[in-house]
């Protein structure tokens, strides 16, 4: 009896297999929502660290509650200035790079 090869694919070759090849726009829209959702755990894990409640970093930004957990599930409704705004009163760094063909750009 002949034993069947099975094939194995890496996860860079499924995602192009089934989400599109890199510089499509349905992978560019994953690889958007994919950072998106880890920024949200991020958020969510440093207002943990903190022992703050939604409600509380709420008030700290400015915003409901409902806003903190729409951050946390997804952030990818959120405007740069709201990010900004959480990590500040979580008293936490963000660096944001910005490349531009080769080089990167700096903030002033």
């Amino acid at each position: 009896m002949a034993t069947k090869e099975i094939k194995s694919y890496s996860l860079a070759e499924m995602k192009d297999k089934y989400i599109g090849k890199v510089g499509t726009a349905d992978r560019d829209e994953y690889e958007y929502e994919l950072r998106m959702d880890v920024l949200g755990k991020m958020i969510k894990s440093a207002r943990q660290e903190r022992h703050l409640t939604q409600e509380e970093l709420g008030k700290l930004v400015g915003v409901q509650k409902a806003q903190i957990s729409k951050l946390e599930s997804s952030a990818n409704s959120a405007t740069i200035d709201t990010i900004l705004k959480v990590f500040k009163a979580l008293k936490a760094e963000i660096n944001f790079n910005v490349k531009l063909e080769d080089n990167f750009v700096k903030l002033a």
